[in-house]
């Protein structure tokens, strides 16, 4: 028999899958084979902050005030210092937006220049109460026992002192009458007292928050390994226990401006030529019903700047705590 020819041969085809029905490639869902980066806590923090419109308010008007505190120049072309006596309490004008004081002095030109000494006065406090009260919060708080007692005990005392009184005897008793003391020996003393009535608070969040974090594993871990007593608390205490002094220093640049303002309004802070909301709204009582702009418009703005503040530390305190998400 004679072989088959190769014409003969038929090769078979494969079988064909109907479409749709054969194994086809699923893309992954978003997200997946992506390792997201763990966030800290301020990361957290600054995620939440950024959805909130009371933070994005408060913090524009605060940048607008210390603007106004570093370059008035950029707000204002007056002189807040000179004026003319003809011009004496004119109105609100085109030419004067916020009016003339008794002096003939622009109010508008001094309202941005007296930013400067409140904002500066408020700060420096802040930064000397968070000093002491912070470093002596971290030492009663780890070497507790009678550490803790005496310290404790020392800012019970100054807990104990009325604040405005406080401030009015350690102002009067510095600057009292017949002193030649300075503008910027003045405006030392302001802060002082300030820092000596407000670092007991700091104190006492501090040595709580340390209380609450010096038994935690990492620390008994740090403190097993050998580390130093500075180590522990520069590395591992202090980065875990500045969350509440951070929202607490926030309200209290509001709260010192607020202090400025009244200490000045008293007479017994800051004074002229110094320029500050508190002495323009001094200066204004007088003439309360013949020219309220005079009193209004620093009022007005000694106001925004204190609670701009005080809706920051508001919001920074809602977004540090887990409780109040």
């Amino acid at each position: 028999m004679s072989e088959p020819s190769s014409a003969s041969v038929v090769s078979t085809p494969r079988a064909e899958q109907p479409a749709g029905t054969g194994p086809t490639a699923i893309p992954d869902p978003p997200g997946v084979g992506k390792q997201e980066k763990p966030r800290s806590l301020l990361g957290d923090a600054w995620l939440d902050l950024r959805r909130k419109p009371l933070f994005w308010i408060s913090a524009t008007f605060i940048v607008i005030f210390v603007l106004m505190a570093i370059v008035p120049q950029l707000f204002s072309s007056g002189d807040p210092y000179n004026g003319a006596l003809s011009r004496s309490r004119v109105e609100p004008s085109g030419d004067a937006w916020f009016g003339y004081d008794v002096q003939g002095r622009d109010v508008y030109a001094r309202v941005v220049y007296g930013a400067r000494a409140s904002i500066l006065v408020s700060l420096l406090s802040v930064i000397g109460t968070m000093l002491i009260g912070g470093t002596m919060g971290i030492v009663a708080g780890y070497k507790g026992g009678w550490v803790d007692a005496l310290l404790s005990r020392v800012a019970d005392i100054f807990f104990g002192l009325p604040f405005v009184l406080g401030a009015i005897v350690i102002l009067t008793t510095f600057n009292g009458a017949g002193s030649d003391n300075g503008a910027w020996q003045i405006m030392a003393l302001v802060i002082m007292s300030l820092v000596v009535l407000g670092w007991p608070v700091v104190m006492r969040l501090m040595r709580s928050s340390v209380l609450a974090t010096k038994e935690a594993d990492y620390i008994v871990a740090a403190r097993a390994m050998g580390a130093s007593t500075g180590r522990i608390i520069l590395k591992h205490l202090l980065p875990n226990c500045l969350a509440p002094l951070l929202v607490y220093a926030t309200i209290m640049v509001g709260s010192f401006i607020g202090a400025e303002a009244t200490l000045s309004f008293l007479g017994i802070g800051l004074k002229s030529p110094v320029v500050s909301w508190g002495i323009m709204i001094s200066e204004a009582q007088n003439y309360i019903r013949v020219s309220p702009f005079l009193l209004f418009f620093p009022s007005a703005f000694l106001v925004a700047a204190v609670l701009s503040f005080v809706m920051l530390g508001e919001t920074v305190r809602e977004a540090l705590d887990p409780k109040l998400r």
